[in-house]
């Protein structure tokens, strides 16, 4: 497994893998051609790696970088956390993080966007009052 990054990651992939008793033998590896943005490079390459864990029968692609074996490690990467985040029955961290986002975006009820509003006002109010006083100090 050589994947041109750095030696404590892929030791720390490694690691996480053994505890999950994720084997290379259970893993069904394909390369593919990317799509998307990376021009006539991803195009012509095998870029994107299709991940199989045969036993949980868990998918993962991934065509991130352009280079095929970093994209080897970061599909083992997220591999490893979905067989975590199943065998630990929680959400995962990913999971979490785009739910956060989701209420982010997420459209203001009438009731709060015109309690928002209504604060507003009273701050622009007050700012308008001090205005006015100031004016009326320096004259």
């Amino acid at each position: 497994m050589q994947f041109g990054i750095t030696k404590a990651k892929k030791e720390a992939l490694r690691a996480k893998m053994e505890a999950l008793k994720i084997r290379e033998q259970d893993l069904q590896e394909k390369f593919i051609r990317s799509s998307g943005r990376g021009g006539q490079k991803v195009n012509k390459t095998a870029s994107c790696v299709y991940l199989r864990h045969t036993p949980s029968g868990i998918e993962v692609k991934c065509s991130r970088e352009r280079s095929q074996a970093l994209n080897r490690f970061l599909a083992r990467r997220i591999l490893a956390n979905k067989i975590e985040a199943r065998l630990l029955g929680r959400l995962s961290e990913e999971r979490k993080r785009i739910e956060k986002i989701r209420r982010q975006k997420r459209k203001r009820s009438k009731r709060a966007k015109e309690k928002m509003l209504q604060d507003k006002r009273k701050r622009s109010e007050k700012k308008r009052m001090r205005k006015m006083v100031d004016e009326d100090f320096e004259k």
